[in-house]
């Protein structure tokens, strides 16, 4: 357990460092879609020299969970990357507990899933963080529509992550996941011809090593506990995030932001241990 509880800690602190150099990247030119092909590129290399393959078993089933994983990866990191480089992390950070609201909603529409009381109070709660948020979100809609996209996105591929790491092994889910982005992450560069330009290598090395941190890590937590539980525990990145937006970009309304962080914290943790 104390492993785990180690995988947690690492997972919310590389998440946090990964979304600061996304945002150095975008903020110094680097178009978000070319951000995002070459982290897949990166962890992708990773793959080849650092990861066995002669454990894989394909199947029918592995490969169609795969390729939507894959899409599911690239489309959320692409709109994670394109609202970091739109608005501030400080803000954007805390839209991130939306994301059992939306797992709600898919159960709701799809299997008939009613939420209990105290999803209920977890969503009013994550609604009243908003509305502490809005003074604040002004400048930030279009990047705020991306954050959420991101979120629905990212939190529909945890399900599938889940499915490729029961079917394999998390280094070769890893593997997997990794690929499967580089491929889907290559269309977002059709309109981009000749821009592949990146502004600091440096930072897309730190950003790589950042990813690969976090997504590793993210399977070895899901592999050993229910994907719910751990999307709970990872929504404690929300704050950190706060704070590195403040101290490293200079955003404002400190106090506000991390108010609001806490409360829709909170109302998350609420819908995924006690719905």
């Amino acid at each position: 357990m104390i492993n785990v509880l180690f995988a947690v800690i690492g997972r919310i602190v590389s998440n946090s460092a990964l979304n600061i150099f996304q945002k150095i990247l975008t903020g110094g030119g680097t178009k978000s879609s070319v951000v995002n092909f070459y982290t897949y590129l990166g962890l992708s290399i990773l793959c080849i020299f650092f990861i066995p393959f002669f454990e894989l078993k394909i199947s029918a089933e592995l490969l169609l969970n795969v390729i939507v994983m894959g899409c599911l990866g690239a489309l959320g990191n692409y709109f994670i990357i394109k609202a970091l480089s739109l608005g501030e992390l400080s803000v954007l950070a805390p839209i991130n507990s939306y994301k059992p609201i939306v797992a709600l909603a898919f159960g709701f529409f799809f299997l008939g899933e009613l939420p209990s009381i105290a999803s209920i109070i977890g969503i009013l709660l994550i609604i009243s963080g908003t509305y502490i948020l809005h003074g604040v979100c002004k400048g930030n809609g279009t990047a705020v529509l991306c954050r959420v996209l991101a979120l629905i996105f990212s939190g529909t591929e945890a399900v599938f992550i889940k499915k490729v790491i029961l079917l394999t092994n998390i280094p070769a889910s890893f593997a997997l996941w990794a690929f499967s982005g580089l491929i889907f992450s290559a269309f977002f560069l059709i309109p981009f011809k000749n821009s592949y330009k990146i502004s600091s290598v440096k930072n897309l090395i730190f950003l790589i090593v950042s990813v690969a941190a976090m997504q590793y890590l993210t399977n070895y937590v899901f592999s050993k506990m229910n994907v719910s539980y751990a999307l709970a525990l990872f929504q404690l990145s929300t704050v950190l995030s706060v704070f590195l937006g403040i101290n490293i970009f200079r955003e404002s309304n400190f106090r506000r932001k991390i108010i609001a962080s806490l409360i829709m914290i909170f109302g998350a943790v609420m819908i995924i241990l006690c719905g």
